[in-house]
């Protein structure tokens, strides 16, 4: 995360009333707090785009942009999924609390602002994000580079190296990301199904894992060889037709026929044609034995 001081908490507060403004950064930074100051929306997102503030204090209503919508703006940046928003609004009727919480605020609180209460929920809140970043740091460290996204295929939650892998910094990636996986995740995918993301500066590949809660897709992230220098090795090595490397690289990878079938667009008849061929070739019974000897050449190469 970036911020100007990491040994103190970073606010961002957006407000259009000068006076509150005045106010709440008082009481933030008597409590050794750094702040952040936006006048409305735009100008909070122009602040995100180089900083990332550990929590951030939301007028709801606003000028131009209200806070609702800037809220919404600001979760699409992946870097802001474990940031809590809470709004601050003198409108404490049910329909403006729902629309806080459904565009991604965690809280709120109402005007005119009690600065020890608001201190105590940013507390509450700040420890509980700093929990699941750490979660999450501690899946990259062990190697489980796991996400979570929704039915829209919008990332709930994600370690930190997915973050950086599926975005590779443009904006642009998350929305084919999210249509990628909306389509597949409509073919009800089981367990260890595997989408490849080609559209990647890396070449990666996304395995099912599970449906949490009816809601919640968890997902883990994996790192696939270039299949152009890969199904070339192998095709050189064994003298396979080029559907045939293809066939042989994903039974490297651990893949079913079903699975190598979703992925190369044949029907898994056609890929146990294919392994007829390549068990041949290779002079091997099973694909144990061709998965083996395949690795050898690819490590080699």
């Amino acid at each position: 995360m970036n911020t100007p001081d990491a040994r103190k908490t970073v606010v961002m507060v957006v407000d259009d009333a000068i006076d509150s403004i005045r106010m709440i950064s008082d009481a933030l930074e008597a409590a050794g707090m750094t702040v952040l100051v936006a006048l409305e929306g735009n100008q909070a997102l122009t602040i995100s785009r180089n900083i990332t503030p550990d929590i951030v204090l939301m007028d709801a209503i606003m000028p131009n942009m209200d806070g609702f919508e800037t809220c919404r703006q600001l979760k699409q940046n992946v870097e802001f999924i474990d940031t809590p928003i809470i709004f601050m609004t003198g409108l404490s009727d049910t329909e403006h609390v729902v629309m806080g919480l459904n565009s991604g605020g965690v809280d709120y609180v109402t005007k005119p602002i009690n600065t020890a209460e608001v201190l105590a929920r940013m507390q509450v809140h700040l420890t509980n994000a700093r929990m699941a970043r750490s979660a999450r740091m501690a899946l990259d460290t062990a190697g489980q580079n796991l996400f979570a996204v929704d039915r829209s295929g919008d990332i709930l939650w994600a370690t930190p190296q997915v973050h950086f892998r599926l975005t590779d910094g443009d904006t642009d990636h998350q929305l084919t990301l999210s249509q990628h996986l909306t389509e597949w995740l409509t073919h009800k995918p089981e367990n260890g199904h595997s989408l490849t993301l080609d559209f990647l500066s890396e070449p990666h590949s996304v395995e099912f894992l599970t449906l949490v809660d009816n809601r919640e897709y968890l997902l883990r992230l994996q790192e696939v060889q270039k299949s152009s220098t890969a199904t070339a090795a192998l095709r050189d090595r064994f003298g396979l037709t080029g559907r045939e490397s293809d066939v042989l690289l994903w039974i490297a990878n651990g893949k079913t026929n079903r699975e190598i079938g979703q992925i190369l667009e044949m029907s898994p008849r056609t890929v146990n044609k294919h392994l007829e061929q390549i068990f041949r070739k290779l002079g091997v019974e099973n694909r144990t034995s061709a998965a083996a000897l395949a690795i050898k050449c690819l490590a080699n190469s």
